[in-house]
């Protein structure tokens, strides 16, 4: 009996044992969900983890740039209809802001740009686009610029939506939300010559970029700027690239070729007038784009 007691004790405590050890397999998982039970839409969310420093992604330098040919246009959107305004500064707004991240992540915005989440930019009403904002945490005084280049958000009478990376330099990332002093900024120097005019007004939900092929019968020059093993990659990237080349007088695509998908501009009318772009674009980017033959 006493041999049997004693068995009955051992199992016991190797029980009690085991219910106290760390679930290493439950917390290694991602979470899906904002602390706290706040966050994002269903489906959103900040995505893989990435070894991008938030942090050290600089705020945009606001420039003049000429407004979308389409996208200040008055509209209407639930029901709802929007004039956006046509001047930059004299507007500041107090209000909610949230955020969107993975879900939009290399879909058109209304400015006819790829959405980046890891670049400063925002959507708003009614707000020029382009234009840029100062977004101003009240809760603890943090404060970001962005480049406004989408429309919304239409829901809950948010003032604004920002990207991922804005929303974590604001503090905002964990409780989905924060309430926020919107303020125009008007930028100074001269505009660009030509406005984009590739794009009529879009919901953050339009189709992604279409693919191409380079082959044998095209017969023009273009210049590579990257590429990629993902379209998702490239996509960011082109977003990055139209934002600090600004209107270059050329147009992006994206080809797929040998099991890469490559970020490309142009066309250019020869060799000559290419290698003379991408010396320019050296001293704009920090890098030489590749001279691509057809």
């Amino acid at each position: 009996m006493g041999r049997q007691i004693a068995v009955l004790i051992l199992a016991t405590l190797a029980l009690a044992a085991c219910g106290s050890a760390p679930q290493r397999k439950a917390e290694s998982g991602k979470v899906t969900t904002a602390p706290g039970g706040g966050g994002y839409l269903a489906g959103d969310g900040p995505g893989a983890e990435t070894a991008v420093n938030l942090d050290a992604i600089p705020d945009p330098v606001p420039r003049n740039e000429p407004l979308h040919r389409y996208a200040n246009r008055p509209y209407v959107a639930l029901g709802k209809t929007y004039t956006p305004l046509t001047r930059m500064g004299n507007f500041k707004q107090r209000g909610s802001a949230s955020w969107y991240g993975k879900k939009f992540h290399g879909q058109r915005t209304s400015s006819g740009d790829v959405y980046d989440m890891y670049a400063m930019t925002a959507a708003h009403p009614t707000l020029p686009i382009p234009s840029y904002a100062r977004v101003t945490n009240l809760a603890n005084q943090k404060s970001v610029i962005v480049r406004v280049n989408d429309r919304g958000p239409f829901l809950h009478e948010r003032a604004i939506d920002v990207s991922y990376t804005a929303a974590h330099k604001l503090g905002i990332v964990g409780s989905g939300s924060g309430e926020v002093e919107v303020e125009s900024i008007a930028a100074s120097g001269p505009v660009q010559s030509k406005p984009p005019e590739n794009s009529a007004p879009a919901a953050m939900t339009a189709a992604p970029v279409a693919l191409t092929s380079l082959d044998s019968s095209e017969t023009r020059v273009y210049l590579q700027l990257g590429a990629f093993k993902s379209q998702q990659g490239a996509e960011s990237f082109m977003a990055r690239m139209r934002s600090d080349l600004g209107d270059f007088g050329k147009q992006f695509k994206l080809s797929a070729k040998d099991g890469l998908v490559r970020v490309h501009i142009g066309p250019y009318r020869s060799q000559s007038e290419a290698r003379a772009s991408a010396e320019s674009m050296r001293r704009t980017l920090g890098f030489k784009p590749m001279l691509n033959l057809p």
